[in-house]
């Protein structure tokens, strides 16, 4: 069985690993990163994005979409904070099983929003553990009222749906979990050259909310002390175009990611849960060739997309978000290390993210040599 890692190079994306330089030291407390620190001392800086406060999307959403080639910016090459584009949701359609051909589409998901002293604040999506059989009775009382309105609207999961109408065509909405945690106030939809709100969408809105009040599924979530599903939140709107693909396989559980790579027509799959299985999976499917749409001219790269951040991250939970920095260290840093040491492994590739901006270091086995390089972690958090 050969490995995969003497022809290929690997690429981890890591949203919200990269805390910003406030949170640095709870972030970090007590954890030793002895690999980490090698391979960020010895690599070569390919980019650093330091974005902007009121960004409607996320760095790693901007990061993948420039990568394939799905936003208005990656024929520019346009990485600054200027760069707001990441028209995913025609992408996570597809992964999820829908064709979005070449209609504009933005995800629309259940969402709980609270009431704080003065404004109202979105809570993760994720949090609210919606289970299929409730997302699928809210749905069952949303979609007459979407469809009233002539807007198209396909929901192959129940939990994440997909509408398309000319009343939204030109929306512009913020990536959950930009927006969570923070009044929503600049961050619901609005019109993307004028910066007005959207009637449409205002009044469909609503309408879902009065529709949701008293909804039995609430009622039985709010009796478990559950948060109710009072609203739905727009973001990620685009239309599909064709894509290049500068990976040869792609692991990520992202309905974004896994889409981008299902149009590119590579290779995609869950992530492994550590560098030693990923070996493992390349060496099973050896014999597995991607699609046409790979960038044939670039050496064979691997990229694994590892979220453990995001849910820690977004709810400042610290102790758990250290934990899975610790986890990342022996299941991937460290053994990716020693394969650059060993030659096994060509070249690691490593985008941090936070909730602004991102980092993206490339380190070879002949700069593990370069001793003089001493560049540290805390020299890549971001404001």
């Amino acid at each position: 069985m050969r490995s995969i890692m003497h022809a290929n190079r690997l690429h981890l994306l890591l949203p919200f690993a990269l805390p910003a330089a406030a949170d640095a030291a709870t972030a970090l407390h007590d954890i030793r990163s002895a690999a980490l620190d090698r391979l960020i001392a010895r690599a070569t800086l390919l980019e650093r994005v330091i974005g902007e406060d009121f960004q409607r999307t996320l760095p790693h959403e901007r990061w993948i979409a420039r990568q394939f080639g799905a936003s208005p910016s990656s024929s520019t090459g346009a990485a600054g904070a200027a760069a707001d584009e990441a028209p995913l949701a025609p992408y996570m359609l597809r992964a999820d099983g829908g064709e979005p051909g070449d209609a504009t589409w933005a995800c629309v998901q259940p969402v709980h929003v609270r009431i704080a002293h003065d404004h109202l604040v979105l809570i993760d999506p994720a949090s609210l553990e919606l289970s299929h059989e409730e997302a699928g009775a809210l749905l069952a009382v949303a979609r007459p009222l979407i469809e009233e309105l002539g807007v198209r609207i396909e929901a192959p999961r129940p939990a994440r749906w997909y509408l398309s109408g000319d009343d939204f065509g030109s929306l512009a909405g913020a990536s959950p979990l930009r927006a969570s945690g923070r009044n929503i106030e600049i961050w619901l939809p609005h019109e993307a050259h004028s910066g007005e709100r959207s009637r449409a969408w205002m009044k469909l809105q609503n309408e879902v909310q009065m529709a949701w009040f008293g909804h039995p599924v609430n009622e039985a979530r709010e009796a478990r002390g559950l948060p109710a599903v009072n609203s739905i939140w727009f973001h990620a709107q685009g239309a599909a175009r064709p894509l290049r693909s500068p990976f040869t396989e792609v692991f990520s559980d992202a309905a974004a990611t896994r889409g981008l790579a299902i149009t590119a027509g590579v290779r995609v799959a869950a992530p492994p849960a550590s560098f030693a299985a990923l070996n493992a999976s390349a060496g099973a499917n050896a014999n597995t060739n991607a699609n046409g749409n790979a960038d044939t001219n670039a050496p064979p790269t691997t990229l694994v997309e590892l979220d453990p951040f995001s849910a820690p991250y977004i709810q400042q939970d610290w102790a758990r978000w250290n934990a899975a920095f610790a986890a990342l260290q022996g299941d991937w840093l460290e053994p990716a290390l020693a394969a650059l040491e060993s030659g096994a492994l060509a070249e690691l590739g490593l985008t941090l993210c936070g909730d602004t901006g991102s980092v993206t270091l490339a380190v070879t086995r002949g700069d593990l040599r370069k001793f003089w390089r001493r560049r540290v972690l805390a020299s890549l958090f971001i404001e």
